[in-house]
């Protein structure tokens, strides 16, 4: 019985030391993960950051500018910012207490992942809205267009070549609306396919080919109902909420584990094995028992064996035969 208890002991440490490599293993891989999708989300969200100033300089004082607020102000609060800051600083704490087996290094990543994970359900329940914007709100870009150029509004003029650079446009609807809407008799330079100073004014008079076709109107417009970056962003943000979920479940299962194996050895070096006069103390009492046993057969009666008899018999004719004789 002993034996088997013995084996069944030492199957159930395997096992539960098997599981906690297990678990250490799992969350290895998730502080990992949680860098690189830390990292992802600041890229992205520096990147639609830039491109967000340059579109709320275009849109402002209009309703497109509320609109691209609300579209893009989860993705470049700064509560996201910190959030995501924090939660690599916090990576690092876990894979610290997973690798140690720390108790306290472990149970401060549970809490900082929780309270990681309450700030970012309430900051997107908080910022989500819908964009209410219409194509027709378009129009009200033009309105920014005749202080193209101006000495006082340079930064304006660097926003406007910028932004039809970058997104390969020219105008709000068509390239027309610089002749339309300023003075000048041939669109801007940064309409061109190919840039290099006169490039428009030789566009407008030979080929007008040489200019974008497309306006920048719907590319706003495209920009604030939402891009690709913004969807990755998103997908980032659900997939780091899933990923702290199951880091946390992860988490609670290995301290468990940690806590029972420790107050398992702590309870194994309290019983301690008998001392040995144990058995020098029953091998005593057995032979007083014995002894004693000895000593009570010699003082009780007990019957005479065959051997005895027969000389007795022998003794008992001899003394017959002799008193035969007289």
């Amino acid at each position: 019985m002993g034996s088997r208890a013995q084996v069944s002991r030492s199957s159930l440490d395997m096992a539960q030391e098997d599981a906690v490599r297990c678990l250490r293993c799992l969350l290895y891989a998730l502080n990992l993960l949680f860098w690189l999708m830390s990292v992802c989300v600041l890229g992205v969200a520096a990147w639609i950051r830039d491109i967000l100033n340059t579109v709320l300089t275009l849109t402002a004082h209009t309703r497109l500018e509320e609109a691209a607020v609300l579209t893009y102000s989860p993705a470049v609060h700064p509560v996201l910012i910190a959030v995501c800051c924090f939660l690599i600083i916090v990576a690092m704490v876990g894979y610290c207490g997973t690798l140690r087996s720390n108790l306290l290094l472990l149970s401060w990543y549970f809490c900082s992942l929780l309270v990681i994970f309450c700030v970012e359900l309430a900051s997107a329940v908080w910022t989500y809205n819908e964009p209410s914007v219409q194509r027709a709100d378009m129009i009200s870009l033009k309105s920014r267009m005749p202080n193209y150029g101006l000495q006082r509004y340079q930064w304006l003029t660097h926003t406007w070549d910028s932004f039809q650079t970058q997104f390969k446009c020219c105008g709000v609807i068509y390239f027309t609306d610089w002749l339309e809407m300023t003075e000048m008799e041939f669109p801007p330079d940064s309409c061109c396919t190919n840039q290099y100073p006169g490039c428009a004014s030789h566009a407008h008079q030979h080929d007008l080919s040489d200019l974008h076709q497309e306006g920048c109107g719907p590319k706003i417009y495209s920009f604030i109902r939402g891009t690709k970056q913004l969807q990755v962003l998103r997908f980032l943000g659900v997939s780091i909420g899933v990923a702290q979920i199951l880091a946390m479940a992860l988490t609670l299962t290995l301290l468990w584990a940690l806590y029972y194996r420790r107050h398992l050895q702590e309870s194994d070096s309290e019983v301690a094995p008998g001392p040995p006069e144990d058995s020098s103390s029953v091998a005593a009492t057995n032979g007083t028992s014995d002894a004693s046993k000895s000593v009570c057969g010699r003082i009780g009666p007990r019957e005479p064996s065959a051997a005895e008899a027969e000389l007795k018999m022998e003794r008992l004719s001899a003394v017959e035969k002799h008193s035969g004789l007289f």
